[in-house]
C-alpha cells in the first residue's frame, strides 16, 4: 500500500505546500494515520490518503502563518521599528480620533475614552455622575456620534445606521 500511494500523496502535498522537505515529513504522517487510525471502508483509500494529507497540509500551513506572524512581531518589539505606511496610517488615524474626541461633548468624550481604559460602568457612573444603568445608552450614543464624527473627518460617507466605529474605540 504505501509503495503505491506514496507518489501521490508525495505530489498532492508538494503541490499544496511547494517544499520538499515538509511535504516528504507530511506524506509519512499521512501513513503513520493510516496505520494508527485506518478508514472503516477501504474501497476508497487513495481518496481517505489524499483527504488526510490536504487536512495535514492546511494545519501546517496555517502553523506557518501563525509563526510568521508570532516572529514578525516579536522582532517588531525587539528592534521598535515598523514599517512606514503602517506609521503614517497609524499617526493619520491617531490624529483623526483626536479631532473626533475634541468636537464630542464632554461627558460622551469622558465615558468613550474611560470605558476604552477598560473601567466598568459603575466606575464610569461615579465619574460622570449618572445613574449606573444610564452607562450602556450613553456609550452606544457616543459610539455612534464618534462614528459618524470619523467617518465626515475620513471624507466617508457610507454610515450605515446601527453600525460600531472601526477605529478602536468601543
Amino acid at each position: 500500500m504505501f509503495q503505491s500511494y506514496y507518489p501521490l500523496v508525495y505530489r498532492r502535498l508538494y503541490y499544496l505546500l511547494g517544499e520538499r522537505a515538509a511535504a516528504e515529513d507530511l506524506t509519512q504522517e499521512v501513513f503513520l494515520k493510516l496505520y494508527h487510525q485506518p478508514p472503516r471502508d477501504n474501497s476508497n483509500l487513495g481518496g481517505w490518503l489524499l483527504r488526510v494529507a490536504a487536512n495535514l497540509a492546511y494545519n501546517y500551513l496555517r502553523g506557518e502563518e501563525r509563526r510568521r506572524r508570532r516572529e514578525e512581531g516579536q522582532f517588531r518589539e525587539e528592534t521598535g521599528v515598523i514599517p512606514l505606511e503602517e506609521a503614517v496610517m497609524r499617526s493619520q488615524e491617531a490624529r483623526l480620533v483626536h479631532q473626533c474626541l475634541a468636537k464630542l461633548p464632554p461627558r460622551d468624550r469622558i465615558c468613550l475614552l474611560l470605558k476604552n481604559a477598560g473601567h466598568s460602568y459603575a466606575e464610569i457612573a461615579a465619574v460622570v455622575k449618572v445613574d449606573k444603568n444610564s452607562v450602556g445608552t450613553i456609550l452606544a450614543r457616543a459610539r455612534r456620534h464618534f462614528a459618524d464624527l470619523y467617518k465626515e473627518l475620513e471624507g466617508r460617507d457610507d454610515h450605515v445606521p446601527g453600525r460600531g466605529s472601526s477605529s478602536g474605540l468601543s
